[in-house]
């Protein structure tokens, strides 16, 4: 950003060149970003999974759409019943014999797969909610530990297939929000003491420093090294770089203010 030399080339003063400034920071750099986006419904998220702390216990429950109470009618149970007591069956009462036990079967097969579903959610979820608990006592990123979706499929005894679809497409409502469970999911990185965090830690260290650093003189990605070396994490320049990019923060000469 090379200011003195837009002042010269405009004929601005130091107050004008910051009016102009603030004027095309609150632009849309990309206006027809939002046509899409016109008439479109609003999304509201519908958490599959709620987690109450109870007097320091986490209680873990599913969300009632995803365990809708399912039988087989009654109806057609004593209508079997009856076809069963009777002496003679004639073609079409068996047929409807047949037509019965097959609904009745397809019934008992879809409620037995309903069932699955359920379980499967709610192991995937209790083996997340297990290995983060400190998180979901205290609504701390820092305090979310490494966790990989083989970490979970070990302990699930579940395809790792089956835990990211569910990591990608399911969310759980706490006390600190609402989350994907993909969010809890992260690598590890190594601190100078051998112990092992979680790269998320790292990035909302990294978020705090940016957001704590002084606008006119914003720190360089090796300077945030240093800092997060100095803090114990063993961490290379480019690593800062690119969990800077996932942040969607920009390069330091982008974040300079006047």
């Amino acid at each position: 950003k090379h200011y003195e030399k837009i002042q010269r080339g405009l004929n601005l003063t130091d107050e004008g060149l910051k009016d102009v400034m603030t004027q095309i920071t609150k632009l849309n750099p990309k206006p027809g970003g939002n046509a899409s986006e016109i008439n479109k419904a609003e999304t509201y998220v519908v958490p599959d999974f709620f987690i109450y702390n109870n007097g320091g216990k986490l209680e873990l429950t599913l969300n009632s759409k995803n365990a809708p109470e399912l039988r087989i009618s009654e109806g057609y149970r004593d209508m079997l019943k009856e076809y069963d007591r009777g002496q003679k069956k004639d073609r079409r009462q068996k047929e409807a014999v047949l037509f019965i036990k097959q609904k009745i079967d397809a019934a008992k097969w879809f409620i037995d797969a309903i069932k699955q579903r359920q379980h499967t959610l709610l192991s995937t979820m209790t083996a997340i909610m297990n290995h983060q608990q400190e998180f979901f006592m205290t609504g701390d990123e820092t305090s979310l530990r490494p966790m990989i979706l083989k970490d979970i499929a070990e302990k699930t005894g579940l395809d790792i297939s089956t835990v990211s679809r569910v990591a990608n497409s399911k969310f759980v409502q706490t006390e600190f929000g609402t989350y994907r469970l993909k969010f809890f999911f992260s690598e590890s990185l190594t601190t100078d003491s051998g112990e092992e965090v979680s790269t998320r830690e790292v990035k909302k260290i990294l978020s705090d420093l940016i957001e704590g650093e002084s606008k006119k003189k914003p720190l360089s990605d090796e300077r945030l090294t240093e800092l997060l070396q100095e803090k114990g994490y063993n961490i290379a320049r480019r690593t800062v770089a690119k969990y800077r990019e996932q942040l969607n923060i920009p390069v330091a000469r982008l974040r300079k203010e006047l």
